[in-house]
């Protein structure tokens, strides 16, 4: 672990920390000044004030080299010793998602609260494409190393058995777990409870139930009906009909949903996007200077612009994390405040309209978008080429004018490319819906077909 990372006391270790402190015949206060600490970091650890995201190792360090204990007298040395948990399939999601994560407080608060006045159960973050969702999970992994699993339909990892035969591995390596390579997801939970220590859980986080690939029928995920106690599920997904919940569990097993969309949250939203506004417009290195310059030439105090923009996002921050940068990099010099798009799907429109493909439909980069869509998971430029039948060199130019619509990634040692979010995945979706007269996806899955039939031969 970095010193950077972040601990939590155990039960066991809050009152090692009291006894130790008041037989140095030390106050809390001065403990900190000895230590070089917040009085604040101490009372976490001592479990008398809120430690939800936990301390960071240094301190604790500093701490127990005051007080002349072990850090491992503080914090369980499993925790302590271990090394990072996450998983490495989702190690660069989780760090591009927490880069510049921003507020959220309440959900956090809100789920502490389900696991404090429940002795197991199922939390459920709810909230449209956009919201945050994933970035909420990223950070509550980051901070917690809680085993976790990220559906991503774009990317064709949204299946119950690659779902379970992560956790499966994360939760063996995690608790030392013998004889469990084919072990189902109850049997795990139930070995894992079993070696939970006194105050210790088991929180499992999974995103985007919604993408998720399975037969109708049970549970999203097998998700079990009863939970053993101190475990618990942290999920999200996006709103749903009450037939496609999928989550049935036993009677007296607690369910609590939080959806991002109600009144209650309205504010709470609000603050936390102009707080990734500010975030961006004082301290984004790749893009401050562009919007600063963009602000001051149309004379925009920084408070109206927070405001304007917040509001045209519909509290959405994937909308944010398109029309910063755009702003940054000059593509709005034409427009005002007030001119800019509403909310994410106008967004997406007038970005469409913007590249041309409304006034002419068909274009290279028309294609390339529809093959992507309709192969469904990550492919290299050379396949793209190969369908769109146009040489690589021009299809690779395309895939640069759309790269922060598209995810680049490596699989077995090629670049391969595919869509990036599922909102506009969804966008695409309502462009295949509205192209019956011209027939251009009929032609574009007629080209897969042919290609896909050349490679068999």
């Amino acid at each position: 672990m970095r010193p950077s990372d972040i601990v939590q006391s155990s039960e066991t270790g809050k009152r090692k920390l009291k006894e130790s402190y008041k037989q140095a015949n030390l106050t809390i206060e001065e403990l900190a000044t000895k230590a070089t600490v917040s009085t604040d970091t101490i009372q976490r650890l001592l479990g008398t004030r809120k430690c939800l995201n936990g301390v960071e190792k240094w301190a604790v360090e500093n701490i127990a080299k005051a007080l002349g204990i072990e850090p491992t007298d503080i914090v369980d040395p499993k925790d302590w010793n271990a090394e990072n948990t996450l998983p490495p399939e989702f190690e660069s999601l989780i760090a591009e998602k927490i880069k510049t994560f921003c507020g959220r407080r309440f959900v956090f608060d809100n789920f502490q609260q389900f696991l404090i006045e429940n002795p197991y159960g199922y939390f459920t973050i709810i909230g449209d494409a956009g919201m945050g969702k994933s970035s909420i999970v990223a950070k509550y992994v980051s901070e917690h190393k809680s085993p976790c699993y990220f559906n991503i339909l774009v990317e064709g990892r949204n299946r119950p058995e690659l779902f379970l035969k992560s956790i499966r591995q994360q939760l063996i390596d995690r608790y030392e777990l013998q004889n469990s390579a084919d072990a189902d997801l109850p049997t795990l939970l139930a070995k894992v409870a079993g070696k939970l220590t006194l105050g210790e859980r088991l929180v499992i986080a999974i995103d985007a139930l919604d993408e998720v690939e399975q037969e109708a029928g049970e549970n999203l995920l097998h998700l079990p009906t009863t939970l053993p106690d101190n475990v618990y599920f942290l999920l999200t997904r996006r709103p749903y009909h009450l037939g496609k919940k999928r989550l049935s569990v036993s009677p007296g097993v607690p369910v609590k949903e939080l959806d991002l969309r109600d009144d209650q949250y309205v504010n709470f939203n609000q603050e936390d996007i102009k707080e990734y506004i500010l975030f961006v417009i004082n301290a984004d290195s790749d893009y401050k200077d562009g919007l600063r310059k963009w602000i001051q030439e149309r004379g925009i105090i920084d408070a109206s612009f927070v405001e304007q923009l917040a509001n045209k996002s519909e509290n959405n921050f994937m909308y944010l994390r398109y029309v910063l940068p755009a702003i940054a990099k000059g593509d709005y010099n034409d427009l005002s405040l007030k001119q800019l798009p509403d909310g994410l799907q106008e967004y997406y429109q007038n970005h469409w309209v913007r590249m041309g493909l409304e006034a002419k439909p068909g274009q290279l980069m028309e294609i390339v978008l529809y093959i992507l869509l309709e192969i469904g998971t990550p492919i290299p430029c050379e396949m793209i080429a190969g369908i769109a039948k146009e040489d690589e060199c021009d299809v690779e130019a395309v895939l640069d004018e759309w790269v922060e619509y598209l995810k680049k990634q490596k699989v077995d040692g090629e670049i391969c490319y595919g869509i990036y979010h599922a909102s506009f995945l969804d966008f695409l979706k309502t462009k295949r819906e509205m192209d019956s007269k011209r027939k251009l996806f009929k032609e574009v899955n007629q080209r897969i077909a042919e290609y896909l039939e050349k490679g068999m031969v």
